[in-house]
Formats: C-alpha cells, sequence, structure tokens
C-alpha cells in the first residue's frame, strides 16, 4: 500500500495513549513510504499524525470541506490540500487517492467514515483493507455491537471479517497487507470461498 487515509478526530481525547497511538502510526507511514490521506485538519488526532509525518519529510494530502476551511482548522503545512464541496464529495476524493483505510479514535464522523467504507466494501464497489487500531480497547463496544448485528441476522459473518482489528500498529498493518478481498459470484449477495 502506498497511500492509506486514516479517520480520526478532530480531539485528542482524554488519554494520552491516543495521541501517542497517533505518532507511532505516523512514523509507520514515513519509515515504510506510505502517504497520509487525511480529514486536513491541525487539531486533534488530525493534527498529530500530519505533524509526525511532516517533520519527518513523509507524504500528506489533506480533503477538507469548504464549510471547514477556517484558520483554526485547515493545516496550513500541508503542502496539498483539497477543499471539496461537502463531506459527501470528501469521502469519494478520499478513496479514488488511497489503497486502504485506517480508524484511530474519534466521534461521529470517525464512524461515519469508518462504516462507509465499511459499506463500499460490502458491497463490492471498492475491495480495499479496513483496518481499526483498537487502541486501549477503545472500540471493544463497537466491536461487540457488530457481532451483535451478526448474531441477530443482520451482518452476515463474512461482512464482519471486512473489518480488521488490531492494538499495534504492526498487528494491524500485517493484516492490512496480507488482505485478500472476497470474491463474489453473480447471483447478488453469494460470496464465493
Amino acid at each position: 500500500m502506498k497511500k492509506i487515509v486514516v479517520f480520526c478526530g478532530s480531539s485528542l481525547g482524554f488519554n494520552p495513549i491516543y495521541k501517542e497511538a497517533a505518532i507511532a502510526l505516523g512514523n509507520y507511514f514515513v519509515n515504510n513510504n506510505i502517504g497520509l490521506d487525511y480529514g486536513g485538519g491541525k487539531i486533534g488526532m488530525m493534527g498529530v499524525i500530519a505533524d509526525t509525518i511532516l517533520a519527518k519529510k513523509g507524504e500528506v494530502i489533506g480533503v477538507i470541506p469548504k464549510l471547514l476551511e477556517k484558520e483554526e482548522v485547515v493545516h496550513a503545512d500541508v503542502e496539498e490540500m483539497i477543499v471539496c464541496k461537502n463531506m459527501s464529495e470528501r469521502k469519494v476524493i478520499m478513496s479514488k487517492l488511497i489503497d486502504g483505510y485506517i480508524t484511530l479514535p474519534g466521534g461521529y464522523g470517525t464512524l461515519d467514515e469508518l462504516f462507509e467504507a465499511l459499506t463500499l466494501n460490502q458491497l463490492h464497489i471498492e475491495q480495499k483493507p479496513v483496518g481499526l487500531l483498537n487502541i486501549k480497547g477503545f472500540f471493544d463496544a463497537t466491536l461487540q455491537q457488530l457481532d451483535r448485528m451478526v448474531v441477530d441476522g443482520y451482518l452476515k459473518p463474512e461482512n464482519r471479517k471486512l473489518l480488521l482489528v488490531a492494538e499495534s500498529v504492526e498487528e494491524l498493518m500485517q493484516k492490512m497487507n496480507n488482505y485478500d478481498p472476497p470474491r463474489v459470484s453473480h447471483v447478488i449477495n453469494k460470496v464465493v470461498s
């Protein structure tokens, strides 16, 4: 993978371990020549990962909707900043630029982006790895909800497996690099193993 989008919060949260994970991921990207595509902000987790990569001369592309293009939000040091009309267009642009998705802790927007990426893969519109860095169990309740959706018949087990989860950057990147997307037959909703 040459470029990965990272979905994460515009806040740092209360536990410094989340910031440390963003720094670790940024360092991994630089050390492995992976470009970052992200929401374009200079604040919160977004700012930390961008700053980490920029400090080591790595590649960073920001994609920010016009409504968020404010001086206190947009990262002025990012060389390539794509300003788009809205959040929906932002997701389409990001999708076209990258080889995979990683989610770090965040709020509503972060979960929205994660689930859209999973939905695109479930519908076979894309076949890119979708990773979740589950730092200190941050996403445990979300993962339990997904398991409940399988048990109650709202999510197929093979689609549940589309989400790659790990507690460390190295383990997550290994899973993403080894990702083999499911093959699909011409019969609707039938996955070929």
